[in-house]
């Protein structure tokens, strides 16, 4: 049984769309009023794009790459569908009551979801491939999804013994993002490039693989606690984290120093159009890994958390630039998206501009700059052209799926 995985990144961007629709009437509070609880749909919108755009397209990548041939179609696809489940249950939930009985519900459930697909992923993949870089990286990605989920679950004890005010309580939610996007996202990205590259006969040796996986893992670990340090905690920790962010720089810098040399022979075996979204990946991914190594400086690490406008800035550069560009780089590369250039143009050029505007005002509050005529008007304006550009992508997947549905 051959699953048709179009339809299910078209599911997954029809989530990015929400997230993009939702994320454009956040904007629209700031210039006007809207029936509706603002703090709702910030919940909303954090868990659709993170749960249903990244996670589905994660999840069909992983499965097309390493688990189609294991006839493990029938558990898969019910495993999608009960995650299909949870997420809407949280779409009829979160903007209507926020953290409540049902939205916690189906937040639980989707956890459960997850587990499952985990425990297929680790079981199920064919033993030729259980040797492979690209593997043992999706397996410890894997491994750190499951890993970022402790989070959640002490969310629960914490808002009973301690409060939603409590330190604890934000650190529960920086442990599950942290894991999230520097574990399960980035590594299961990594793990896709390096699985395209071995297809291309591009392979790291042997001797250096294990030292990799060390400092890649080390890394991932150890900049957890740069999310600790808006606590002004032990100089220990600033330690642990600067060590972190260090690595990951060692790590970057040596796979970039490792494939800039054999960039021009693999980006041969690409589709038009992706070696040059993975060049932007990459970009934003150096510039996310400079600003975690600024942040050890404790100085940055209290200006970042006190100014909203560099974290917001900071979430959109990792989802919407580095995992959601590469996203769209390995999607295109397996045939499972068809991406047009005049969309992708139109979202690049909108994220840039998105990103600058963020920042612009971060730096205006640090630097006490004047704030520019309209700006949030002109930010609400430039937010509501992400939809836009998601819209063409979406369409134009729909239509090839149910174009090969037809053929």
């Amino acid at each position: 049984m051959k699953l048709k995985l179009t339809s299910h990144i078209s599911t997954a961007l029809f989530y990015f769309l929400l997230a993009a629709l939702l994320g454009a009437t956040l904007r629209l509070f700031a210039v006007t009023d809207l029936p509706a609880t603002y703090r709702f749909l910030v919940h909303t919108h954090s868990h659709i794009v993170l749960l249903g755009w990244v996670y589905i397209a994660l999840t069909t990548l992983l499965y097309k790459l390493f688990l189609e041939s294991a006839e493990v179609a029938v558990a898969y696809r019910r495993i999608f569908w009960f995650t299909q489940c949870t997420l809407a249950g949280m779409l009829l939930s979160f903007p209507f009551q926020g953290y409540a009985l049902f939205s916690i519900l189906f937040s639980t459930l989707f956890l459960v979801a997850s587990y499952l697909f985990a425990w297929l992923f680790l079981k199920k993949v064919p033993a030729a491939e259980r040797s492979r870089l690209s593997f043992k990286l999706a397996r410890w990605s894997v491994l750190y999804m499951g890993f970022s989920s402790i989070g959640p679950w002490a969310l629960g004890a914490i808002m009973n013994t301690l409060g939603s005010t409590s330190v604890w309580y934000k650190l529960a939610i920086y442990f599950y993002l942290h894991f999230q996007y520097n574990g399960w996202f980035v590594v299961a990205l990594l793990a896709v490039l390096i699985y395209f590259l071995e297809r291309a006969d591009i392979h790291l040796k042997p001797a250096v693989q294990r030292p990799l996986l060390y400092l890649l893992n080390s890394s991932v670990v150890l900049t957890f606690f740069l999310s600790t340090l808006f606590t002004e905690p032990h100089w220990s920790l600033y330690v642990l984290g600067a060590v972190g962010a260090l690595l990951q720089t060692i790590v970057l810098v040596g796979l970039f120093v490792w494939l800039y040399p054999r960039w021009h022979s693999f980006s041969k075996n690409l589709r038009p159009g992706v070696g040059a979204l993975l060049v932007w990946a990459g970009v934003l991914l150096a510039i996310k890994s400079d600003m975690q190594l600024l942040s050890v400086i404790p100085y940055f690490a209290m200006l970042a958390y006190y100014t909203p406008e560099f974290v917001i800035g900071y979430l959109h550069l990792v989802f919407l630039g580095v995992v959601s560009i590469a996203l769209f780089a390995f999607l295109k590369q397996t045939g499972l998206l068809l991406l047009s250039r005049k969309a992708m143009l139109l979202y690049l050029t909108v994220f840039v501009i998105t990103e600058l505007i963020i920042f612009y005002k971060g730096f205006s509050l640090w630097l006490d700059l004047p704030l520019f005529e309209n700006y949030y008007l002109i930010l609400s304006i430039a937010s509501c052209l992400f939809p836009l550009a998601i819209i063409l992508i979406f369409l134009n997947t729909v239509f090839q799926a149910n174009k090969n549905s037809i053929l």
